[in-house]
């Protein structure tokens, strides 16, 4: 009997599952945004063997090569010190998706601990965090990230902190909302009845139930952090030069707008490309958790 209930779980299971990517393969949205962000991260990691120029990453000066056209040698153009734009662009992505995974890396499990927190224990450590999140929550984000890109050396390194000070409140605040729900469900009294530790329902009966949520916030949280990236190099703000970085690259240019365009418009098609993608696939994981707006 034991036996014929786990197989009955697991067709369950796996019943649950081919449903999901059954959306998912059935939305041409999110299959292209997969296709999109999975081309980034091939170009991003493979970027030393995929550019034609790899050297021109550095302080390279070529100025009889400055300001040239798109052409088939050179496929975005050259920039005002002769480097390869399309070569400079793909380890943009590069760092663009290193911002990614640093920014999102720490302020996500930050912000769910802290949502899960509040939502379960409630009282005093709802009052808390929920005021701390608030607080944060005042200060305008880009106004954040600029004193303390200010304060501190422009490095990515820096970047990711002046990010990760504010964007763990709104997941926090999700998983608050979320968390607080499932908290007052009956199968939580029972683990709880049954001996069951906060940490045992925390990490194990209510985090699970909010993956869909936090996943779909996250991915579409991915895009905004590039944008916010790229605007604080566009600002001088942040990644040091000569290092490629998209938003400085099209800072770079824009002083030689209009005569020589491709210098800001390629680096722009890849910062919409990347975000597009973003966009795309987070729309396509909520439809198929079937998470509602």
């Amino acid at each position: 009997m034991a036996d014929i209930k786990m197989l009955n779980a697991g067709d369950q299971s796996l019943s649950a599952g081919y449903m999901m990517w059954y959306r998912f393969s059935r939305n041409p949205a999110a299959v292209t945004g997969a296709l999109i962000i999975f081309s980034v991260i091939f170009l991003a990691v493979f970027a030393p063997l995929l550019t034609p120029y790899p050297k021109h990453v550095g302080a390279i000066v070529d100025f009889r090569a400055r300001h040239m056209p798109p052409d088939a040698v050179h496929w975005f153009g050259t920039d005002k010190a002769g480097r390869d734009i399309f070569t400079r662009t793909v380890f943009g992505l590069r760092i663009s998706l290193l911002l990614v995974i640093g920014v999102l890396g720490v302020s996500v499990p930050i912000g769910a601990v802290l949502g899960l927190m509040a939502g379960y224990f409630g009282g005093w450590t709802e009052k808390f965090i929920s005021g701390l999140t608030n607080v944060m929550l005042a200060m305008p984000p880009l106004v954040m990230a600029l004193a303390v890109s200010n304060l501190l050396e422009p490095t990515l390194m820096n970047a990711m902190i002046a990010i990760t000070l504010l964007w763990w409140t709104w997941h926090a605040r999700l998983i608050y909302a979320v968390s607080k729900q499932i908290a007052s469900e009956d199968y939580i009294e029972a683990a709880r009845l049954a001996g069951a530790g906060p940490v045992h329902i925390l990490f194990r009966e209510i985090l699970p139930n909010c993956i869909p949520v936090l996943s779909v916030k996250t991915t579409l949280d991915a895009a905004f952090v590039i944008l916010f990236g790229a605007t604080l190099s566009f600002l001088g703000f942040g990644v040091k030069p000569p290092i490629p970085d998209l938003g400085s690259m099209v800072a770079d240019g824009r002083q030689f707008m209009p005569d020589f365009w491709w210098e800001v418009v390629c680096p722009g098609i890849a910062v919409l490309y990347t975000t597009l993608g973003f966009n795309l696939l987070g729309d396509g994981l909520r439809d198929m958790f079937d998470v509602e707006s």
